[in-house]
């Protein structure tokens, strides 16, 4: 519970511990209490990793989110299992934060996005570091999939990629420009409607072009005889290293979901383009309205609403019941799931 700190100060107490354990609690706790003016202690970071304590990636976050609102910090090193972190007046601003490894870009973005909402001004954010890169999202699902949900709630704001970057060496680079402006429409997606189309992309950095025309061949010999597929892009994109992905945007009438799947070293075309059918395929078999990725994503800022929003998702992850937990500690709301852990499901939020 929070607790009364000297100075007017609520600290809240975050155990790094809960649920999954891993980053996600320590981004939306930064994101949290710059939003809520809060103070936040947390311990045991990313306890249930293999590698506990901030990598360069947290730590990029750590410091970037304190960057924007002047905050104090203890702890902010690499390593580090606790930080204490005291928020001040969240600013608007030219920002360039940079992580000298392949740690995931998008996911500082997203720990900054939606407090720079709350800025005087509009903001304008470089990231260096990975762009496509595994276990987060990648720049082109920030772009087709997160984005366009921020926009139906009412944010505003347009992200750019200006060079990918891949595991190992990182090196890319994203923008993102950030209106002011709170969120004003709650979603209720319970039924997806009929399906309209699957568009996508299939794109190579410093590869050859033969592999992003058999990764695109691959989609459409999967999933073309079945489905209405447009528009499969194949390109060359700019970037520091070697790389490649797919990725698909399965559009309906009411709602859109969206997957990727990335190449690495030894991995041919056909079975990166093959990982990312077995997705979509697996999606299509439940009656989600949105992928699972975007459902935790959607939890904080639909917390922030006046009203109630519903989500029916493929599947409840741990990373949503995580973060549904997290968020409670620094604001109430409710969060009502009808389905167990690895099922299809209806998400309530009631602010």
């Amino acid at each position: 519970m929070p607790m009364k700190m000297s100075g007017n100060i609520i600290m809240i107490h975050v155990d790094g511990s809960l649920g999954e354990g891993g980053g996600q609690v320590l981004r939306t706790s930064l994101s949290l209490s710059a939003l809520t003016g809060k103070g936040m202690r947390i311990k045991k970071i990313r306890e249930n990793r293999s590698s506990p304590g901030l990598k360069h990636q947290h730590l990029q976050a750590v410091r970037a989110a304190a960057e924007i609102c002047d905050a104090e910090v203890e702890g902010d090193r690499m390593g580090s299992k606790q930080i204490q972190f005291i928020p001040h007046e969240i600013k608007s601003g030219n920002y360039h934060f940079s992580i000298p490894t392949a740690g995931s870009s998008s996911l500082v973005l997203q720990t900054l996005f939606l407090p720079l909402t709350m800025a005087g001004d509009t903001s304008r954010v470089t990231i260096e570091g990975g762009t496509h890169v595994k276990w987060s999202p990648c720049f082109h699902y920030l772009d087709w999939q997160w984005m366009d949900y921020l926009e139906r709630i009412g944010y505003q704001g347009k992200l750019s990629l200006i060079k990918a970057g891949y595991y190992p060496q990182g090196g890319g680079e994203i923008k993102a420009v950030i209106v002011p402006g709170q969120g004003s429409r709650s979603i209720d997606l319970v039924e997806r409607g009929n399906l309209k189309q699957i568009r996508g992309i299939s794109a190579v950095t410093d590869l050859p072009d033969h592999i992003t025309r058999r990764m695109r061949d691959r989609l459409v010999s999967r999933l073309g005889r079945k489905y209405p597929l447009n528009d499969i892009r194949i390109n060359q994109i700019q970037g520091r290293g070697k790389g490649a992905f797919c990725g698909l945007l399965v559009e309906f009438e009411s709602s859109q979901a969206c997957y990727f799947s990335l190449g690495e070293r030894g991995k041919r075309a056909e079975s990166v383009a093959d990982e990312l059918v077995d997705q979509v395929l697996r999606f299509m078999n439940t009656d989600g309205c949105i992928d699972q990725y975007l459902a935790d994503q959607l939890l904080l800022p639909l917390a922030l609403l006046d009203d109630k929003s519903r989500l029916r998702v493929p599947e409840i992850t741990s990373h949503l019941v995580t973060n549904a937990k997290v968020i409670q500690k620094f604001i109430s709301v409710e969060f009502e799931v009808d389905s167990d852990l690895g099922q299809p499901g209806i998400v309530t939020i009631i602010p």
